[in-house]
């Protein structure tokens, strides 16, 4: 038996995404089979697609950290053949091949039961990014910021995480301040319930330790400057959630937002989070999230179309979220 998938080589002849054939014999190892119906590209998707950071840990590999799909076959107890699972995270798409696949063997402790609520297109619109975004907006509610408590700042918004939080959080009633480095995106981050747009370069150079109090929360997902920058403009007692490194892995700021002003800085880890966790996200997502706003934010492409979004979505030319259909593939 053999099945199509995107496949990540690298040796003399240097690196590359290819959509391949391949045999069966190529599936890892693990306890449950999935046909994969739906994938996505995230940022880190991109970066194993580009080889622009090293990611991807053995070689081949099919990249794609999030897939939903059927499970074929199983010898875990928690899923059998004909059960809809969700994917996302687990160092699938880095060192275990992934979602971007007809076929994928993995460990059945990594996957969840797709929640009722959505149908395997809708669950791969949220993919990693949604749920990530689930994961900021609870850690928020978690330390009590509720909509009383004055404007949450989103930053990256155009993109994956920024789209799903921006909905999630006005739905929930917060009034949210959108930052991007694509004011042209202005009309459709405000069409998802942002109050306000401001451009990115407010925040992404360098700044004070402290600057004037704006923000009663923040959902982060540039990190560096934006991230220092957020933390100091936060209010006494806020609280901001960190969960991307789109500007940088750098943190060039001070412990005067901590020690000061009563900040918490969260950090969001959705890729090793515990099955309790993400079964919690993902039950919150089919209650807060509207799917009419998902829709919004959300295009699909083919397979083989993939492998030319990675170097997209690292330069910030994707918007929202990128639906890759599996099952239709020639």
């Amino acid at each position: 038996m053999t099945y199509q998938a995107l496949q990540i080589e690298k040796d003399d002849a240097g690196y590359r995404c290819t959509l391949q054939t391949l045999d069966d014999s190529a599936l890892p190892e693990g306890d449950v089979t999935v046909q994969v119906d739906y994938s996505t590209v995230n940022y880190k998707d991109g970066l194993a697609i580009t080889g622009k950071s090293p990611v991807v840990r053995k070689f081949p590999l099919t990249p794609g950290i999030d897939l939903a799909g059927t499970v074929t076959e199983s010898q875990h107890p928690l899923f059998k053949a004909g059960d809809q699972v969700v994917l996302n995270g687990w160092g699938v798409g880095e060192s275990h091949s992934g979602g971007l696949a007809q076929k994928a063997r993995l460990k059945g402790d990594w996957l969840v039961k797709l929640p009722a609520a959505f149908t395997p297109r809708q669950a791969m619109a949220i993919g990693t990014a949604g749920y990530t975004a689930m994961l900021c907006v609870m850690a928020l509610q978690k330390h009590g910021v509720t909509p009383a408590s004055g404007d949450i700042l989103v930053t990256g918004a155009g993109g994956g995480v920024g789209s799903v939080a921006i909905a999630l959080l006005a739905k929930l009633g917060y009034r949210v301040v959108a930052s991007t480095g694509r004011l042209q995106e202005a009309d459709y981050l405000r069409q998802l319930g942002a109050a306000d747009v401001m451009d990115r370069a407010e925040l992404s150079a360098p700044g004070k330790p402290l600057a004037k109090e704006r923000w009663a929360g923040v959902v982060d997902t540039v990190g560096s400057h934006t991230l220092a920058n957020a933390c100091a403009s936060t209010k006494y007692g806020g609280v901001v959630t960190a969960c991307g490194l789109a500007q940088g892995m750098d943190f060039p700021s001070s412990v005067a937002p901590f020690i000061l002003r009563g900040v918490t800085l969260a950090g969001i880890d959705s890729v090793m989070a515990p099955r309790a966790v993400r079964e919690a996200a993902w039950a919150r997502l089919a209650q807060d999230l509207d799917t009419a706003q998902l829709e919004r934010m959300t295009r699909e492409v083919g397979l083989a179309d993939a492998i030319g979004l990675g170097a997209e979505i690292l330069a910030g030319q994707v918007r929202g979220r990128v639906v890759v259909k599996i099952s239709d593939v020639i």
